[in-house]
C-alpha cells in the first residue's frame, strides 16, 4: 500500500488553509499576547476624499502574505547570506481586526488605538494594516505611554503625499491629516517625509508649517540624486523610529490598488533598501502599511507588494535585534 502523504506532516501550501498574515498563528485575545510581532488590522476608510476601498486593504494583504509561506522555517537571503523571520527566533501572531463602527471615525479610531496599545503593553510589535492614512493617528496616538516610558519616537514616511493638513472643512482626522497630528506630539521629534510629489494634496503653506514643526521632505527624484547613505544621514542616529507606508509611495505601475495613484514614484528595492539601512541606524518600534485598495488592481499585484515589503521590513527589524 502506498505511504499516504500524511504521514510526514502537512504540506500547507499558500493557497489552502485560513489567511492569517504569513500564516502565522491567530491570536484573537488580546489581553494574552506573548510573541515578538503583532499584526492588527485596522480596516478603515472613512477617511478618504476620492476612492474608497482601503477597508479591504488588511483583508487583501493577508491573502497576498500567504505567497511567503512555504513552510520553510524562514525565509533566506541569498545576497544577505541571512534567514529572516527564522521560526525559531521570531514569533508572529495575527490579531485580527479593530473594531471599524461605521461612520463613527472617532469609535473606530478609539478602537485602533485600543489595539496598538495592548501590542505596546505586551512588548511585541506592533505592525498595522490599513486602511486610509488616517489609521496612522490612532497608532501614533497609542505611543503617548510607551513614549513617556522608553523615550520619543521619530517618524519616517513613505508617501507620495505630505499629509499634513491641519483642518480642511472643518475635518482634522481624515487621511490628509496624520501627519500634521504625529508632529503636534510631544514625543515626536521630528519627521522624515520621503517619495512626496507632483501635485500634492497640501497647500505650499503646509510645506512650510511641516518644516517649521521639524519635517525634513524629500521627493523621489531628489532621493535618487542624493542616495540612501546620503538619505540616512540626514535621518537622526540611534533613534526609535516609527515608519509609516503608503502604498502610493511607490509608483503606479507596480501599485496601482490605492485611491490617490501618484506618477514617478519608488521602485521596490529603493523602498527596501531604504528600510534595510534604517532598521540597523535604531531601532524601529512601530509600522503601518495603508492605503492598499484591492478592488483597483485586479491583479492582485499591490497587495502582494505591500505583503512583501512587510515580511522583508520585520524580517530586517529583527534580525537587527539579534546583531
Amino acid at each position: 500500500m502506498a505511504e499516504n502523504s500524511y504521514d510526514s506532516g502537512r504540506l500547507n501550501l499558500p493557497f489552502v488553509g485560513i489567511c492569517t498574515f504569513g500564516k502565522s498563528p491567530y491570536q484573537p485575545d488580546w489581553d494574552q499576547i506573548d510573541t515578538d510581532v503583532a499584526i492588527m488590522g485596522a480596516p478603515f476608510d472613512f477617511g478618504t476624499q476620492w476612492r474608497a476601498g482601503a477597508r479591504f486593504g488588511p483583508r487583501g494583504i493577508r491573502e497576498a502574505s500567504t505567497l511567503f509561506s512555504f513552510g520553510h522555517g524562514g525565509a533566506y537571503d541569498h545576497e544577505d547570506d541571512v534567514t529572516y523571520l527564522s521560526s525559531e527566533k521570531v514569533r508572529m501572531v495575527d490579531l485580527g481586526d479593530a473594531d471599524i463602527v461605521h461612520t463613527d471615525t472617532e469609535r473606530s479610531h478609539a478602537n485602533i488605538e485600543f489595539g496598538v496599545r495592548k501590542i505596546l503593553e505586551s512588548g511585541a510589535l506592533p505592525v498595522v494594516l490599513g486602511g486610509d492614512h488616517s489609521v496612522n493617528i490612532p497608532c501614533v496616538n497609542a505611543f503617548a505611554d510607551d513614549c513617556a516610558a522608553n523615550g520619543p519616537i521619530h517618524i519616517v514616511q513613505i508617501d507620495a503625499h505630505l499629509d499634513f493638513v491641519d483642518t480642511r472643512h472643518g475635518v482634522r482626522f481624515g487621511h490628509g491629516n496624520p501627519m500634521r497630528r504625529a508632529a503636534e506630539k510631544p514625543y515626536v521629534t521630528g519627521l522624515s517625509q520621503l517619495g512626496i510629489r507632483n501635485v500634492s494634496s497640501t497647500a505650499r503653506d503646509g510645506y512650510e508649517a511641516a518644516r517649521a514643526m521639524g519635517s525634513d521632505i524629500l521627493s523621489v527624484r531628489q532621493i535618487r540624486k542624493l542616495g540612501v547613505d546620503a538619505v540616512l544621514d540626514r535621518i537622526p542616529a540611534d533613534a526609535r523610529y516609527y515608519v509609516t507606508i503608503d502604498i502610493d509611495g511607490f509608483d503606479p505601475s507596480i501599485a496601482p490598488g490605492t485611491g490617490t495613484p501618484s506618477q514617478g514614484g519608488f521602485i521596490y528595492y529603493e523602498v527596501l533598501e531604504l528600510l534595510a539601512a534604517l532598521a540597523k541606524r535604531g531601532t524601529i518600534v512601530g509600522i503601518d502599511l495603508v492605503e492598499v485598495a484591492p478592488d483597483y488592481d485586479h491583479t492582485g499585484g499591490t497587495a502582494i507588494l505591500a505583503a512583501q515589503i512587510l515580511m522583508n521590513l520585520i524580517g530586517r527589524v529583527m534580525h537587527a535585534r539579534e546583531v
